[in-house]
């Protein structure tokens, strides 16, 4: 199996969000669920467990991001 762009979740004081997603992405989110689980050993993650992590990983792998935001930082 291909490694994963996410890694084993971190437990961290939730912020309420709700969003509508494509039937599709939904259903990618499932699978991608369940291949987590399977490649880190853990029980399959519920799929809204996987939302904040995925934007996470995006915005920090974003380079045009990451350099507006340390410059406004700055």
């Amino acid at each position: 199996m291909v490694a994963l762009k996410l890694g084993p979740l971190v437990e961290d004081k939730p912020v309420r969000l709700t969003v509508e997603l494509p039937g599709p992405v939904h259903r990618d989110l499932v699978r991608y669920a369940a291949a987590l689980g399977a490649q880190t050993g853990q029980a399959p993650v519920a799929p809204d467990k996987l939302v904040a992590p995925m934007l996470e990983r995006f915005m920090a792998t974003d380079r045009a991001f990451t350099r507006e935001r340390d410059r406004r930082r700055s």
